[in-house]
């Protein structure tokens, strides 16, 4: 097994046994994680390998904060803590951590009825009035606050990407789409670029990746809410805006607005937010997608191609968004 953990240090510093199987986990793009069996049971191996989140006080932090909100009856997985206390080992430089093996899977929002859709708003609600509740309130002044994204650097990126499209070689339909949406996107930019937004509106604590990969269901009810690496003070509606348009995109690229409504009424109301922060949210996420080319750059910027299933849908988002603007606006705050 390639990037193999140590794992004989870190199971003597968390009096676990002895390692019986060892298999990587699939699932993220910037950490790695293994399935542990041992002779005293089964545990997920967390490395903290994403140079951004890989501090060990900041991961020291997160494991605080889900212990916390564990005490509050949040579903999450704490760490363990080994020999000294300590919920982080640092290993030949590396940070790991050591989860209690939840047993679950994912789930998107097609496999979710209406009544699950009220449930997830009412769980993000519930974990953002909780960091409120547990986290230091010094911390809620985000160190520094991007603007929103300048329409004029969009542009200059979306003829840099075409220039890579033309120049790739043999031309394959991934590029016909690319090239295809690139070009739509610049005219819709074109056309809405004096809509750009102000700076983001309240903020708090927040989870700062909550997506199916990241919650775990088990018998048709949320188990665990896992990787909580993003944690960090942003704009809270920002981010219940980001995770239903993850959770409830269907595959033609448009939004499942009936479960987007119940999710968000359930948001709102257990995390005390008003409809026009909704509102607002809504109108900074769509300019934040109508600029954003991520997966496109992981594809020809790095040869990335991991996002690439992902892209048909979350591009014809951005264009039927624009369509249906009012509609998404009042599925959300009405």
């Amino acid at each position: 097994m390639s990037h193999a953990p140590p794992l004989g240090a870190l199971l003597r510093q968390y009096s676990a046994g002895s390692a019986l199987t060892c298999d990587p986990v699939d699932q993220g793009l910037l950490n790695r994680g293994y399935r542990l069996c041992t002779t005293r049971g089964r545990y997920f191996l967390k490395h903290h390998f994403d140079p951004e989140t890989a501090d060990p006080a900041a991961i020291a932090r997160q494991h605080r904060a889900t212990q916390r909100l564990a005490d509050l009856g949040v579903p999450v997985a704490p760490p363990l803590a080994g020999a000294d206390g300590r919920t982080v080992a640092v290993v030949g430089g590396h940070a790991y951590a050591l989860h209690p093996w939840i047993d679950g899977g994912h789930r998107h929002g097609g496999q979710l009825s209406t009544e699950q859709c009220t449930r997830l708003g009412a769980l993000l609600g519930v974990v953002h009035a909780g960091l409120e509740r547990v986290m230091p309130a010094q911390g809620r002044t985000p160190a520094r606050r991007a603007a929103c994204a300048d329409p004029a650097d969009t542009f200059a990126l979306i003829d840099r990407l075409l220039a890579m499209v033309r120049r790739h070689r043999p031309a394959d339909a991934f590029d016909e789409l690319a090239r295809h949406r690139l070009l739509e996107r610049r005219a819709l930019l074109e056309r809405h670029a004096d809509r750009r937004p102000a700076h983001g509106g309240s903020v708090g604590w927040v989870h700062g990746d909550f997506h199916p990969f990241n919650l775990l269901y088990r018998d048709g009810e949320p188990a665990a809410i896992v990787d909580w690496d993003r944690l960090g003070v942003q704009p809270r509606a920002e981010e219940a805006v980001r995770a239903a348009v993850i959770f409830f995109v269907r595959p033609i690229g448009s939004l499942d607005l009936t479960k987007v409504r119940a999710y968000a009424r359930a948001y709102r109301r257990t995390a005390d937010a008003g409809p026009a922060e909704l509102a607002a949210a809504v109108h900074r996420v769509w300019w934040e997608r109508l600029n954003d080319f991520w997966m496109l750059r992981w594809h020809y910027e790095r040869g990335d191609t991991r996002a690439d299933p992902q892209f048909p849908a979350a591009s014809a988002l951005v264009m039927w968004w624009t369509r249906e603007y009012e509609s998404v606006c009042e599925a959300f705050a009405g």
